[in-house]
C-alpha cells in the first residue's frame, strides 16, 4: 500500500479504521502523517446510508474518538470542528473495506450502501470521484459477488499475492 503509486500522488486519503477481522490500518494512517498527508476517516450516521469523511488530525487523535455500536471507532455526532473532505477539497484516494469482493471491481459491503452513496456525493464535488482501492484477504476474492443498481465498482482491489 505505501509503495503504490496512487497512495504515493494523494494528498487527501480516507481510510477506514478497521474492524477485528478487516485489514488492519493502522500503519497506513500513521505513514500518511509521516509523509505530511492529510487523513480523513469515516462517521457513520446510524439508521441511514449517511457517512461523512472527517479529517484527523494525527494519529494519536483516534484515542480521543468514540466507539459506536459497532465497535468503530469514530468522531461524535455533536463534533463540529472537523473538517468534512468534501467541504474542502475533496479526496485524491479512498481505502475501503468489504466483505468479499471479484476481480471485476464489484465489492460486497455490510449492506448500508455507505461507501456507494457516499461515492455519488464525491461524483458531484468539483475535484470529481477519488480513486478508490479495497483492500482485502485473499480470501474475500470470490468469482462474483451480488450489485445492485446503485453499487460503485472500486478502481482496484488489494490483497496479498494480487
Amino acid at each position: 500500500v505505501i509503495g503504490h503509486p496512487k497512495y504515493q500522488d494523494s494528498k487527501r486519503i480516507a481510510v477506514f479504521l478497521s474492524m477485528p477481522d478487516e485489514i488492519q490500518t493502522e500503519d497506513i494512517i500513521k505513514d500518511i502523517f509521516k509523509q505530511g498527508k492529510e487523513c480523513f476517516i469515516p462517521r457513520y450516521k446510524p439508521q441511514s446510508n449517511h457517512m461523512d469523511m472527517l479529517k484527523l488530525s494525527s494519529a494519536e487523535d483516534i484515542s480521543s474518538l468514540t466507539l459506536t455500536s459497532w465497535n468503530i471507532l469514530q468522531p461524535s455526532d455533536d463534533d463540529s470542528v472537523r473538517e468534512e473532505a468534501l467541504a474542502g477539497g475533496g479526496l485524491d484516494l479512498i481505502f475501503m473495506p468489504g466483505l468479499g469482493f471479484d476481480k471485476k471491481g464489484n465489492r460486497l459491503g455490510r449492506g448500508k450502501g455507505y461507501y456507494d452513496t457516499y461515492l455519488e456525493r464525491c461524483m458531484k464535488h468539483p475535484s470529481g470521484k477519488p480513486y478508490t482501492i479495497a483492500l482485502a484477504f485473499k480470501e474475500q476474492i470470490c468469482e462474483s459477488v451480488p450489485v445492485a443498481e446503485n453499487d460503485v465498482q472500486v478502481d482496484e482491489i488489494l490483497y496479498e499475492d494480487c
